[in-house]
Parts: C-alpha cells; structure tokens; sequence
C-alpha cells in the first residue's frame, strides 16, 4: 500500500465517523466539543476527534438532513450550535449499526476472533 489511502479507505473513515457523530446525537442535542469528546470517553481514547476535524462531518450530516443544527447563546459562554437527530438521521443511525454489526462479525470470524 503507498503512502494515499484508498478511496475505499476514505469512504470507510468517512462512513466510521458519521456512524460515530450520529450515535453521541441519540441521547439528545449536543454541540461538536461535546460530540468529540463523547466519543473519546466512549472508547477509552481508542478513537478520538480533533473538534475541527469533525466539523466538516457534522456539516455533511446537517446538508442532507439526518441532523439538524441551531445556535445557542448562554450567559458567560460563547455561542455554540447544537445538533439533534431528525427522524431520517435515526433511521440511518439503526441502518448503519446493523450493516457495521454484520460487518464486524465477518471481520472477527475471518480473523479467526469468533469461537463457536
């Protein structure tokens, strides 16, 4: 493998991370530090965001409507944009998990981590 990920690669780390954004969302609103930190607590640091980085994510998501953003102003704290879930963000959110779930059982039998 050269130095370029695959575009297979790409849309797997892109599919891992709205996969990931969508899943922090299902308890209820929650702006991007939130979300990024979320999901580092989540896995013990095995996975972690650069709020930044996430953004661009978020912003895909709210463009085609599985989550939807507002601004939020509070006394002594900056604004912040809070994304939700919207009904087609949750319907996506139980398809991916399903198709990740079969996903990483064929990956653990292959690998021969699966013991019947």
């Amino acid at each position: 493998m050269g130095d370029s990920a695959e575009p297979d690669d790409l849309a797997l780390k892109k599919g891992t991370a709205e996969l990931l954004a969508l899943a922090q969302l299902e308890g209820g609103p929650r702006h991007g530090y939130e979300i990024a930190q979320r999901i580092a607590a989540r896995s013990e640091g095995a996975v972690s965001f650069q709020p930044a980085s996430l953004y661009p994510v978020l912003y895909r998501l709210e463009q085609r409507g599985l989550i939807a953003g507002r601004w939020v102003e509070k006394a002594g704290q900056r604004r912040r944009r809070y994304y939700r879930l919207t009904a087609d963000g949750r319907k996506v959110l139980a398809e991916r998990r399903k198709g990740w779930s079969a996903f990483m059982r064929a990956v653990q039998q292959a690998a021969g981590l699966l013991y019947a």
